[in-house]
């Protein structure tokens, strides 16, 4: 039987310029009868390191002209595909950037960074290891970001090598698991990989199984939200117990 390619739902996703994988990402965990639309998002140097200020550049970037563009199609939801634009400013900065879009698009929306947190509370997670490819900085700024909303990074590895924007997408999935790996620990509950652009989704299985936790990804969690927005019972397995169904019930996608 054919599987159903649009109909239920129409999802549209910010998408950082130079970002190769979300839309990977999105075809891979796609559910029956939801369509994905992309719009490019600039504010930053693709050519310099992806550091605090060019990521707090992107988070300030206008949104105008390719949210316009993406509103062209009537999405049901619009994600905003960047983790570390809005980590580097704050959790208010994350709420209110999410307001906005909904007031200019009139449709649900979904921040990366706000639904790192939402899968940690789903999962009643409150201590994790942390991980992504970003800089230190960065990484200080998402633990300050998670510790605010209640979850404490307990262990993180930092990426030992400076990596630009390709770079960061061009991690393999078995390099993606070590870094995994590498930032667990006994006292952590799950592990976070943090970054759109990062081939996590398909080592989330392998991880789990070798971490024997729940792993969160940017973009796992990112669709999980917006399928509780949406009200989508879909359970999508190979991608985690999140996706799988097994997160707890009855908590609201405040993002």
């Amino acid at each position: 039987m054919t599987q159903l390619s649009r109909g239920r739902a129409r999802i549209g996703v910010l998408v950082p310029f130079t970002n190769t994988n979300l839309e990977a990402d999105m075809m891979l965990l796609r559910p029956e009868g939801v369509s994905f639309h992309f719009a490019r998002l600039g504010g930053y140097d693709a050519d310099a390191v992806p550091d605090s200020g060019q990521m707090a550049g992107l988070g300030e970037a206008p949104l105008d002209e390719p949210l316009r563009l993406l509103c062209g199609v009537n999405p049901d939801i619009v994600m905003y595909g960047c983790t570390s634009a809005t980590l580097t400013h704050g959790a208010e900065f994350d709420r209110e950037l999410a307001d906005r879009i909904k007031r200019s698009s009139r449709a649900k929306t979904v921040t990366a960074a706000g639904a790192l947190v939402h899968a940690a509370r789903s999962l009643q997670v409150t201590r994790i290891g942390f991980a992504s490819p970003y800089v230190a900085q960065i990484n200080d700024e998402a633990v300050s970001f998670l510790d605010g909303s209640g979850i404490e990074t307990v262990s993180r590895f930092d990426y030992p090598v400076t990596l630009g924007n390709y770079g960061q997408g061009e991690l393999g999935p078995d390099e993606v698991f070590e870094l995994g790996m590498k930032a667990d620990s006994p006292e952590a509950q799950a592990i976070v990989l943090s970054c759109t652009d990062m081939r996590s989704v398909e080592t989330i299985d392998r991880l789990e199984q070798a971490a024997g936790k729940p792993v969160i990804t940017s973009n796992q969690a990112m669709l999980f939200a917006a399928m509780e927005l949406l009200s989508l019972d879909t359970k999508l397995a190979g991608y985690g117990k999140l996706l799988a169904g097994r997160a707890a019930a009855g908590r609201s996608a405040v993002l």
